[in-house]
């Protein structure tokens, strides 16, 4: 039989959210329990959560970004280490818990928010932010999307990602997909430590790994160039078994001549394919492109 634990504020401050055990029984106390639609996998392992604040550098005067808080167990490490923290979370009832875990916190903000509608710049004004999460699986991509987009990205990512998508951000020329492109446009991404499922509760199918993300000081391009260069990146990318001169063409709405001209004066084989092209060669590609 579980033991029901009192809902006390001393108890949330003692506990220890990287205990199984402990875990559940304080989900239970507060009649929760982990939502499978909102990628609620909550980390148990303590050398993993030791990778993340080691990865991230973090320094007295940090400012830190993590979305999908959870429970707090990564927040209170965050916290123990940056001047400040702001911890967005969604759902409802796990928002009370993240409240109760790191009342104590006085450097933790909590934002009851969408992750994908907080505005950096509304939260850090133009101050430099590190942001560090576990993100839910299902939203990966437009989260990178959204933050390194931003008017005021964030100079570093650790974040805490599916082991199969994280592969697909550090792939070299060869196996790259626009994911990648998207990515290493912005930044220069690498695999941290990976991470087995068992470091979660509940474990999901699937293993882990903790990505770093340095971000480029500026960005390669203003923004309306940026939204130009990923047209051309998307449209090479749209058909991915097709030769990169055939998939420019029917994705950009060119004629095919012109598209071959375009790729040899970027000095680029009308034959390759989109996943063999660099950032530095999409970038050539671009600049040979009339207006797209």
């Amino acid at each position: 039989m579980t033991d029901r634990v009192e809902s006390t504020p001393e108890v949330f401050d003692e506990i220890d959210l990287t205990n199984v055990r402990e875990l559940r029984n304080v989900l239970y106390a507060l009649g929760m329990r982990p939502h499978k639609s909102f990628g609620q996998n909550f980390l148990i392992d303590r050398s993993v959560l030791a990778k993340i604040v080691e990865a991230a550098e973090i320094s007295a005067t940090d400012e830190i970004l993590e979305v999908g808080a959870g429970t707090g167990v990564l927040t209170r490490d965050l916290a123990r280490y940056a001047r400040r923290v702001v911890a967005v979370e969604l759902e409802r009832d796990m928002l009370a818990l993240l409240a109760k875990t790191t009342r104590n916190y006085k450097n933790v903000e909590l934002m009851a928010r969408n992750l994908l509608f907080v505005d950096p710049v509304e939260v850090f004004s133009e101050v430099p932010y590190k942001l560090v999460a576990n993100l839910p699986y299902y939203i990966t991509a437009p989260t990178f999307r959204h933050f390194l987009e931003s008017a005021n990205p964030p100079r570093l990512l650790v974040v805490m990602v599916q082991e199969e998508v994280a592969e697909r951000i550090v792939a070299d020329p060869g196996d790259m997909s626009l994911l990648a492109v998207s990515i290493q446009f912005y930044g220069r991404p690498h695999i941290i430590a990976r991470v087995p499922a068992s470091a979660f509760y509940p474990a999901p199918k699937v293993n882990s790994a903790i990505l770093r993300v340095e971000v480029k000081a500026e960005a390669p391009l203003t923004s309306t160039e940026r939204d130009s260069f990923f047209r051309v990146v998307q449209a090479g990318f749209s058909e991915r078994r097709k030769q990169l001169h055939n998939s420019l063409t029917h994705g950009l709405h060119r004629k095919n001549e012109d598209i071959r001209a375009w790729l040899t004066a970027a000095n680029i084989d009308t034959s390759r394919r989109a996943e063999t092209l660099s950032i530095e060669e999409w970038l050539r590609l671009w600049k040979n492109i009339p207006t797209v």
